[in-house]
């Protein structure tokens, strides 16, 4: 595996991008905030993720910005910030949830700082915010006291665009996601035996990406082991005590993170005899998301896509158990925005790297899921997770 980083040109030129953007938009200054949700948005402009805080950054159209950090990971955030001609700043609000005060030296409140901001860039008239879901009363409302002149407007969807298409650089973190994550399924799925409780196999699967490299599991949630017919029932679970049985629906999902990327699989699996009924479905679901595959090329609108997964479980009879047909963007989250759907019609797009996600819900023996990543090259997508092409015909054909 190629165990490359994102390094401080690169954090350069996202913020360049972004001010384009703001210029284009009449925004002066934009604000960002993370927290264990959305760790990203700082991440993607400075290379900080705190550990137990949240983060924010502050980026005007010009001049130095602002990398903001709770009490605990300041230190972190000094060696984590790979973004040149930037400050940190100290801030209570963004510390340990539980309101933990630390005596630190040259920290500031967020109304402190925003009153900094606004005399080293007095012309403001327009502010934009990143965080929509997340972003905290307490720092909004200091926001609109001090720039009480100002426009404050969601900035959200241009920052999320400005995800979607993969630099060079993130491909090949990516790449290695994608690498770690195919290999941590074929070395655990085959110690998985009857008896097991779903916990254990969410400990196997940990340690294993663990001694391959990565950070930590996805960001977005754990690796889930759902079993049998109640739990696989579930889109998202925490895995329970429950002991796992031959010839049952095992559904796993499972993704690692390396240097703030994401890489994902979902699988089925059965030990033992395997059913036919288990068999048909999910060879139908593989299938289904290979020959919607084949039409993710640059240029194609992602209804044509998206539309020939439905059509194809319609014609082998399995559309009522798809609650959905999901494509969805990947990266520095498992799930980012924007979404593709048949309303929206977004255009598949060269560098763009995609999940496809078969989840078929309901049948009388459980539920499951396959999912993969895919990297739209300028011939068209090609599957980067490994472990499903090998593993589902082995066992469900």
């Amino acid at each position: 595996m190629n165990f490359t980083k994102i390094e401080g040109a690169e954090y350069q030129k996202r913020v360049d991008f972004l001010r384009g953007k703001m210029a284009e938009n009449g925004v002066d200054i934009v604000v960002g905030f993370s927290n264990l949700l959305e760790i990203a948005i700082v991440r993607y402009y400075s290379g900080f993720a705190p550990v137990n805080e949240s983060s924010a950054i502050i980026i005007p159209k010009e001049g130095e910005v602002i990398v903001c950090s709770g009490q605990a990971s300041f230190d972190y955030c000094e060696i984590q910030n790979a973004l040149p001609d930037s400050r940190i700043a100290i801030l209570p609000e963004i510390g340990e949830v539980s309101g933990f005060e630390y005596d630190t030296e040259g920290q500031l409140d967020f109304e402190e700082l925003f009153m900094q901001v606004k005399a080293e860039h007095p012309g403001a008239k327009k502010i934009g915010f990143i965080g929509r879901l997340i972003f905290p009363a307490i720092i909004m409302n200091k926001l609109k006291k001090v720039f009480s002149d100002c426009e404050i407007v969601d900035f959200d969807d241009v920052h999320y665009e400005q995800r979607i298409r993969k630099s060079p650089a993130e491909i090949e973190l990516l790449k290695t996601n994608w690498e770690m994550v195919s290999k941590m399924f074929e070395n655990v799925v085959p110690k998985i035996e009857v008896g097991m409780t779903e916990r254990h196999i969410e400990g196997m699967f940990e340690a294993e990406m663990m001694s391959l490299g990565a950070e930590s599991y996805v960001q977005a949630f754990a690796p889930m082991v759902a079993t049998g017919t109640q739990n696989s029932y579930i889109s998202m679970c925490r895995n329970t005590l429950r002991k796992i049985g031959e010839s049952e629906i095992i559904n796993i999902g499972a993704g690692v993170c390396y240097e703030g990327y994401n890489g994902i699989i979902c699988s089925p699996l059965v030990l033992g005899e395997v059913p036919q009924k288990i068999k048909d479905a999910v060879m139908c679901a593989y299938d289904a998301l290979n020959y919607a595959s084949e039409k993710m090329v640059p240029g194609t609108p992602c209804d044509v896509v998206l539309n020939a997964y439905t059509d194809y479980l319609t014609k082998y009879g399995y559309i009522d158990y798809c609650p959905y047909g999901s494509l969805h963007s990947t990266g520095m989250l498992e799930c980012e925005a924007p979404t593709f759907s048949v309303a929206n019609k977004r255009i598949i797009e060269e560098n763009m790297a995609i999940c496809i996600d078969a989840y078929f819900k309901g049948m009388e023996w459980g539920s499951f899921r396959v999912e993969d990543c895919y990297l739209i090259t300028d011939k068209g997508a090609k599957r980067m997770t490994t472990y499903n092409d090998k593993a589902i015909p082995k066992i469900f054909k």
